[in-house]
Formats: C-alpha cells, structure tokens, sequence
C-alpha cells in the first residue's frame, strides 16, 4: 500500500507556472506507475498525464501536451508535474495516483489506478 500527498498548488495569473509535487511513502515507490488526473467544478475527473515506473514512457492529454511535464524521481519517492503556459481552463484540483500492477508502462484511465492523493487546488485567472 502507498500514501500520496500532493503539494504545489495555489493562484497564478494565465500564462504562469506551478509544478505539483505528489510525495508518496510506503511500498517501493519504483514499483508503481503514476498519473496526474484533474477536477474541475462540476465536471468528471480527466487525465492529464502519466508516466512508468522507470519515467522512460509518458503519456499527457492532448490538451497538456507542450504545456506540462511529468516526471519522477525514484531516490526522492515524488512524481512531478511541471504547469507552464496555464489557462484558466487548467483550473481543477490536480490529484495523483499510483497504480500497482503493471508499472512498466503509462496508464491513462482513472480505474486502473489503486491509490489516490487528496488533491491540490490550482487556480488560473485571467
């Protein structure tokens, strides 16, 4: 089992950055696929990015992509994911996941996902 605790974050003007931290303690944390999904008010939680166990296979959203980077490092037991350009469509709490059955590649789809963070709000204005 594994705890994910997001952190990073807050208000920024459009076009501004943030990068989230998902920190995660537990099982080893090599062992686990992560992904970034996101909710905004009164939509369904979507995908945003992901990533394999080794940060060799990424997968974003069409939306993201050019925009955010995910990234992890194994030593630090954290996934990134680095916010540049924002939109105030970007505005969502950002939530992570950890899935633990087949951390060789990316996964894009909330159910495959084991664990969840308790999210971190990000808010664009225009």
């Amino acid at each position: 089992q594994v705890q994910l605790v997001e952190s990073g974050g807050g208000l920024v003007q459009a076009g501004g950055s943030l990068r989230l931290s998902c920190a995660a303690s537990g099982r080893t944390f090599s062992r686990y696929a992560m992904g970034w999904f996101r909710q905004a008010p009164g939509k369904e939680r979507e995908f945003v990015a992901a990533i394999n166990w080794s940060g060799g296979n990424t997968y974003y959203t069409d939306s993201v992509k050019g925009r955010f980077t995910i990234s992890r490092d194994n030593a630090k037991n954290t996934v990134y994911l680095q916010l540049n350009s924002l939109k105030p469509e970007d505005t969502a709490v950002y939530y992570c996941a950890a899935e633990s059955k087949d951390w060789g590649r990316a996964h894009i789809t909330a159910y495959e996902y084991d664990y969840w963070g308790q999210g971190t709000q990000v808010t664009v204005s225009s």
